[in-house]
């Protein structure tokens, strides 16, 4: 409570978490929301010569080339993208916090090992990995998410274990152990609660990169595949009409850069209410 009362006090941050709020209601509302199924081809939804219509009272944003409606549609692909984004990322911070922690602790060849293996993870580039990845695999809802995740924990891997190296040396931990304190005892009661704050600004902030992810995977036909709206495919199948129906493109684009945007601006005060070294930095 102390913290979402201090998000609220973030004039970026209480605009990111009202637009968060309404993606998420979307989502969550959409069988109720949505004016029509997100895959039924309308009778009226194309002009006579097959074009799409533009937003209106019927179709308040428009069909697509499919006579099929675009509010719908987008309602029912944030569910898509989000669960993308929460799911994904969630694997990707707990694979991270795994191999930081354990490298970090261990340290020696073991430690010496992981970080090694992150570092040549790192050395790719991550759109390039996540292509070849869901090119090696069928796409599916599923298969992004794990494409993603893989591609996505060792940013949090590396800050964990710079931070547990440091947490390591502390007095703390020293006195601890000369107390006899088990291993178990000194990463769950003493390590992890010093990590939770990155846990969660690195969460909240990858979100983002994990929606911007999925919609380019899905916008270059290798992600979520259609019938199964998500925003990047939308984009995708709209493409082409991008000069004569441009609110096609236009407007699950703004989405996207609206709920990545928002993310970042809640990670961002995230972090500078739970690290204190961060305070009063603009």
């Amino acid at each position: 409570m102390r913290v979402l009362s201090e998000l609220v006090r973030h004039p970026a941050a209480l605009i990111g978490l009202i637009i968060v709020g309404l993606v998420v209601l979307g989502a969550v509302f959409a069988p109720w929301l949505a004016p029509f199924s997100p895959d039924v081809q309308l009778p009226d939804g194309a002009t006579d010569d097959g074009m799409p219509l533009p937003p209106g009272a019927r179709f308040l944003l428009g069909t697509d080339p499919l006579g099929r409606d675009l509010l719908s549609r987008l309602l029912f692909g944030a569910r898509t993208s989000l669960v993308i984004g929460l799911v994904a990322n969630g694997i990707a911070v707990g694979i991270g916090l795994i191999v930081g922690i354990s490298a970090g602790y261990l340290r020696g060849f073991f430690g010496n090992l992981l970080m090694r293996f992150t570092d040549l993870m790192m050395a790719f580039p991550a759109l390039l990995l996540a292509i070849a990845l869901a090119a090696l695999l069928k796409p599916s809802l599923w298969i992004v998410v794990m494409v993603i995740a893989m591609v996505n924990w060792v940013q949090v891997a590396r800050i964990v274990y710079t931070e547990t190296r440091g947490l390591v040396e502390r007095d703390f931990i020293t006195a601890e152990r000369s107390l006899g304190a088990g291993h178990g005892r000194i990463l769950i009661l003493h390590i992890m609660p010093h990590l939770v704050p990155t846990a969660v600004v690195w969460g909240t902030l990858g979100i983002a990169t994990t929606v911007l992810l999925e919609a380019t995977l899905s916008f270059l036909g290798i992600g979520v595949q259609p019938p199964q709206a998500s925003w990047g495919n939308i984009i995708n199948d709209n493409q082409s009409y991008f000069q004569t129906s441009p609110w096609l493109v236009f407007i699950p684009g703004a989405i996207i850069l609206a709920t990545a945007l928002s993310f970042n601006l809640i990670g961002d005060a995230l972090r500078d209410i739970l690290d204190p070294t961060q305070r009063g930095r603009g």
